[in-house]
């Protein structure tokens, strides 16, 4: 075969844990296929040399679905909205394939939007070309913040017409690829712990040791170590997405990774201004999902986690593991807010400081959180060593903080060397991109593409929110 994706090294590494964990479905076949989007960045990591991929390539594999290995609805259940919910599944996705990147690691090849399986109840199984535009641009935006992330790999515009509540209808199709780490969710144990049956969930969780930690197969209490890393993971991305200003929306259990890896967006939203009371989701009409509520969201689905994981090893060990989510957490986002500040090391005590001034001048004028990392980065200069007056001179911020915060940033600077200033700037310009996709800016991208079918401002997007 010439096709590079169908010469891969496949692994099946879900489909030997056998049909009690999925059901093998048959793809949708589209009346169109047009490539939108081709993540030509991810190729290197699954060892493809771009110049050997062409357009029809992407087509044959993952719009028409050609390919080496049974499609795999998974079966999972969850709490949404803190109700527990057992007719869940892969409704609209299955797991395409699964292979090894140049890190050795295992990814997956998940679908969304490729057309009706045994979990789809009433829905159509199909994706909007805008939902999919959305995965791409909060993958792309995530991954250059440096949020643990699944990333779009490529995205097909299929031909058909959709109808839908929350967009005008009828409205353009779409089938888009996402690249993970691995797409089993807390709500893939749920299930099992509904109908009972521990030894599927010991089975899956030796899977999950065996293939995502790896280095916990020789421990001595792997399942213990195990839940105890899942907690930092989860806290860590928790903290990622409140540094990043991201509101994920919809933090049901089926919505979370069991390698802790952001993925299933669904409404989400970054923040304009920092309130933790801002929601995504236009349906979290009590702000459950609220960006403020992320991190003790995240804690509660670690705690619900804990019911089927209790079947197989000790509950007691469970809820000391979780002991350690709200350390993890303080230490992330310290660690997060800092690089957006333009810092990899400062004292604990000035790290605080000055990462909780910063909230409060943010929460207290309401300057536009995005902007103010842009403007930080933009005119950082080396004058701001030498006189903390000139730090952010020309912004109007109206806040009693802005003074005290301008005195510790430039007391943070003064740690430094004042011929470090440079990889201080170099931090800021990594972390900081100078344009998010708030929700104006997700219009403004969608509407010449809905319009005029030109793409041209997506892909403008892309380049610039490369580092």
């Amino acid at each position: 075969m010439t096709n590079p994706f169908l010469n891969l090294e496949y692994e099946p590494a879900m489909e030997n844990l056998g049909e009690d964990y999925y059901d093998i479905v048959i793809p949708a076949e589209f009346p169109q296929h047009i490539l939108r989007f081709a993540n030509q960045a991810l190729l290197a990591k699954i060892g493809i040399n771009a110049d050997s991929v062409q357009e029809s390539h992407w087509i044959e594999a993952f719009g028409k679905f050609q390919g080496l290995c049974p499609p795999l609805a998974l079966r999972y259940h969850g709490y949404q909205f803190g109700q527990y919910n057992p007719f869940l599944g892969d409704g609209r996705g299955f797991l395409y394939g699964q292979v090894r990147g140049n890190d050795g690691k295992l990814y997956d090849f998940g679908t969304k939007g490729s057309g009706r399986t045994p979990y789809s109840r009433t829905a159509d199984g199909r994706l909007t070309l805008k939902g999919g535009v959305r995965e791409v641009i909060a993958g792309e935006t995530l991954h250059r913040l440096g949020v643990n992330t699944s990333r779009c790999f490529c995205l097909i515009e299929t031909g058909e017409s959709l109808w839908r509540g929350d967009e005008p209808s009828p409205t353009r199709s779409s089938v888009m690829v996402r690249f993970s780490h691995s797409h089993i969710r807390f709500g893939s144990f749920e299930r099992l712990h509904y109908i009972d049956r521990s030894d599927l969930i010991r089975n899956l969780l030796d899977h999950v040791i065996y293939y995502y930690y790896p280095h916990l197969c020789e421990q001595e209490n792997p399942y213990q170590q195990f839940y105890r890393e899942l907690v930092e993971r989860v806290a860590k991305l928790s903290a990622q997405w409140m540094g990043a200003g991201f509101c994920h929306g919809v933090l049901n259990t089926d919505n979370m990774s069991i390698t802790g890896e952001s993925f299933d967006y669904g409404p989400y939203a970054f923040i304009n201004t920092y309130d933790p009371k801002f929601i995504a989701a236009y349906f979290d009409y009590g702000g459950r999902y609220s960006y403020g509520n992320q991190p003790v969201i995240c804690r509660l689905n670690l705690e619900k986690l804990q019911a089927p994981l209790s079947l197989v090893m000790p509950f007691p060990e469970l809820e000391e593991g979780l002991k350690s989510f709200d350390h993890y957490y303080e230490q992330y986002y310290q660690q997060f807010m800092l690089r957006r500040l333009g810092f990899i090391n400062l004292s604990d005590d000035l790290g605080k400081n000055l990462v909780q001034e910063t909230v409060d001048l943010l929460k207290e004028s309401q300057y536009g959180y995005h902007d103010f990392f842009a403007k930080l980065t933009s005119d950082f200069n080396n004058g701001w060593y030498d006189n903390y007056d000139l730090i952010l001179e020309n912004i109007e911020i109206k806040s009693s903080n802005l003074e005290s915060w301008k005195i510790l940033y430039n007391k943070a600077l003064n740690s430094y060397q004042k011929d470090q200033m440079k990889s201080i700037q170099a931090i800021l310009e990594q972390f900081n991109p100078q344009n998010i996709p708030t929700r104006p800016v997700i219009e403004e991208i969608w509407k010449p593409i809905n319009d005029e079918d030109n793409w041209q401002l997506l892909y403008d997007f892309v380049d610039k929110i490369k580092f």
